[in-house]
């Protein structure tokens, strides 16, 4: 029988060279195609091979067995063994490196001192960065890769000039530093282990520090004097930051040292750096929820990025780091007192292992406390808790100052279920953000008080029902517009009418939040039952006053030169919920001819608004609350005779000039004490509530 004459390909095909063919065919003595990454020979074996189950405890290979020696055009074989090729590499970089170092022996003087360009392939900023990143990473956000958000390539404190306004609020400012050349950058980058998807070390030195001085939030889940010692650490070492944390600072701190911001249409700012950090973030909370490792620093990421996002008013993903963060605390047995479990001897204590010692312990504590006072934040509007109070049994965190000094203290004595825990405070667990904690919680009651009423009502509260009469209002109205701050101790309650809490002329911004937050859960609690009609009802005049206490105290608070966008994100739904009463005060005065007190209550409510709008000029959410209640007064502004009711700037109190100095007054036998004089505002000669 004739031979089959060969194909054009067979025939047109050059003959191998020694050693050209793969290592099994000549192995074997087989014909070779020499084809890469596979012969064609291999692939048949390899074929034949898996078309049969494999015996038991044997699995095929995933791909043909062909091997290749080194040849002309290709350093190393495909299927060189991995250690062998770290081998090489490493050769490899140590000879560039000489021959780099001796080419800048040799050159021109001055070479070393060239800018460095932003690090075009190694760091955010460049379009070549973000080409690398959109095609070279399937995880890579959708977001686009910032510029660089700093001058000249590097921020660190320094002087800046005098009238920055933060200035006034002890923020670190910015200088230019001497530049290293790209080569010597990127090689330390390649030896030191810095992940590249990180500011230089010097510049995210600069952000840490912003964030522990400006951030209201974040940083008090942080041992401050053992992440700043932990940041100069070798980036290898086991002790340095976990990434995601570093990520979700530079996003945080972004909000108050950046430039590279742009303003949306609706107003609000974007800024690119901060996003590019928070997708990095996002991605280290992707995998965590995939593997579990690093599960407890990544939470804490979590924690700070759900707060920078609080900031920007960025509801829905708000709700869901919200859920995310309670339920992952729920299985690490944050909620356990010590942050510990061992009383179920059928299973483990818990995804954590007990706390090495009191930092660690204290660590715990204050991220659950900031979890849980994030979710009684969030839930103001309306909305159920995901962890329910009686379920929290973890001790109330330490003072901020024995966190930091590592003092040996007992743990504290309160937790939720301690009698009493909103007006007894004890003087060695007591300061600012332990007062917040419970003003938070206290609120958190208010909402529950609310949520749980009118899960099963048949009807909507209404300003025709006493709410007095419904189980447990009285008690709670008692706590909230009363008792807490009367019993506040007496070194943080403001003991004079002009005097802000804080010392030595500081403004404490928990301490503030203090005093403020027990008002808008007074209105919270009174809102469903206000009839302005009614000026013997007390929810009425309980809704005026508090609303009059937070106007005040930010009459008091612009007479200082602090930058009001260091305060609580939570400040802007306070002045909300007093704009929102004073709303319904507007629109009683329009309906009644009251037309002087009703140009002063507009003043009032665009002070307020003028507040939100100071606040959304670093925080977006204060222009999204501001637009809110631009909706709530579409009514108002339909029916006033005002020209230009929605004007607002200088001067501080746009009342109108007829009335600028009038007193008002009140109907005879009127109960409801008056609005605030403007032509007293200045000396904050108001009357206020007990507390003040």
């Amino acid at each position: 029988m004739p031979k089959a004459t060969p194909t054009a390909s067979a025939a047109n095909r050059p003959a191998l060279r020694r050693n050209q063919a793969c290592r099994p065919c000549r192995k074997r003595k087989l014909k070779c195609d020499a084809a890469r990454p596979h012969c064609g020979t291999c692939v048949k074996q390899w074929q034949s091979l898996i078309s049969v189950p494999a015996p038991p405890d044997y699995a095929h290979p995933v791909e043909p067995q062909c091997v290749y020696d080194p040849v002309d055009g290709l350093a190393l074989a495909p299927d060189t063994n991995p250690l062998e090729k770290i081998r090489l590499l490493e050769e490899e970089v140590s000879k560039l490196k000489i021959q780099l170092q001796e080419q800048r022996n040799n050159g021109p003087p001055g070479l070393s001192q060239q800018p460095l360009h932003r690090l075009s392939q190694l760091r955010p900023g460049s379009a070549s960065a973000s080409s690398n990143l959109e095609s070279g990473s399937q995880t890579t956000s959708s977001v686009q890769t910032p510029s660089i958000p700093y001058p000249k390539d590097l921020i660190t404190p320094g002087h800046v000039h005098d009238s920055d306004p933060r200035n006034n609020s002890n923020s670190p400012k910015f200088y230019e530093v001497r530049h290293k050349s790209s080569t010597d950058t990127i090689l330390e980058i390649i030896y030191s282990g810095w992940n590249p998807d990180l500011p230089e070390r010097s510049v995210l030195e600069h952000y840490i520090d912003v964030f522990f001085k400006c951030d209201p939030c974040g940083p008090r889940i942080l041992h401050r004097p053992s992440f700043l010692a932990a940041v100069r650490l070798d980036p290898r070492d086991s002790s340095f930051p976990h990434s995601a944390i570093l990520h979700a600072i530079c996003a945080s701190a972004s909000r108050w040292s950046s430039r590279n911001v742009a303003t949306l249409p609706d107003g609000t700012r974007r800024d690119e750096f901060a996003e590019f950090h928070a997708s990095k973030t996002r991605q280290y909370i992707d995998s965590t929820m995939a593997t579990g490792q690093d599960i407890f620093p990544v939470v804490q990421a979590c924690i700070l990025l759900a707060w920078y996002f609080y900031q920007e008013g960025r509801w829905v993903e708000i709700w869901i780091f919200a859920g995310f963060q309670t339920r992952v605390a729920i299985p690490l047995r944050l909620n356990y007192p010590g942050t510990f479990s061992t009383h179920n001897t059928t299973s483990t204590g818990g995804y954590l292992p007990p706390p090495k010692d009191l930092r660690d312990l204290e660590s715990r504590r204050r991220t659950w406390w900031t979890t849980i006072i994030f979710d009684r934040i969030v839930s103001v509007g309306g909305w159920i808790h995901a962890i329910d109070e009686r379920d929290i049994g973890t001790e109330l965190p330490l003072r901020g100052e024995d966190f930091d000094s590592e003092q040996l203290m007992p743990s504290n004595p309160q937790d939720m279920c301690t009698e009493d825990v909103f007006t007894t405070h004890l003087p060695k667990y007591t300061d600012s953000f332990l007062l917040l904690i419970k003003a938070i919680m206290m609120f958190g009651r208010v909402t529950d008080f609310n949520v749980r009423g009118n899960l099963r009502a048949p009807t909507a509260p209404s300003k025709f029902q006493d709410p007095f009469e419904l189980p447990g209002f009285a008690d709670l109205d008692r706590l909230v517009y009363n008792d807490f701050l009367e019993n506040l101790p007496s070194m943080f309650k403001m003991t004079s009418a002009n005097e802000l809490p804080g010392n030595h002329g500081s403004v404490d911004t928990d301490l503030y939040m203090v005093h403020i937050i027990p008002h808008a859960a007074t209105i919270t609690l009174h809102n469903p039952y206000l009839d302005l009609t009614d000026l013997n009802r007390l929810s009425t005049s309980r809704c005026i006053n508090a609303a009059r206490a937070i106007l005040s105290a930010y009459f008091k608070l612009s007479e200082t030169s602090l930058d009001i966008s260091r305060l609580h994100p939570f400040v802007t739904i306070c002045w909300y919920l007093a704009a929102v009463v004073q709303v319904q005060v507007c629109k009683h005065f329009i309906e009644i001819g009251d037309e002087a007190r009703e140009d002063q209550v507009w003043g009032e409510i665009n002070v307020l608004r003028q507040a939100m709008i100071n606040y959304g000029a670093r925080s977006p959410i204060g222009i999204r609350q501001e637009k809110l209640l631009q909706g709530l007064m579409r009514e108002i502004v339909r029916l006033t005779s005002q020209k230009q009711p929605l004007e607002v700037g200088l001067p501080l109190y746009p009342f109108s000039h007829t009335t600028l100095f009038a007193t008002p007054t009140l109907p005879e036998n009127a109960q409801m004490a008056p609005l605030p004089n403007p032509s007293t505002s200045h000396s904050m000669e108001f009357i206020l509530p007990p507390g003040w």
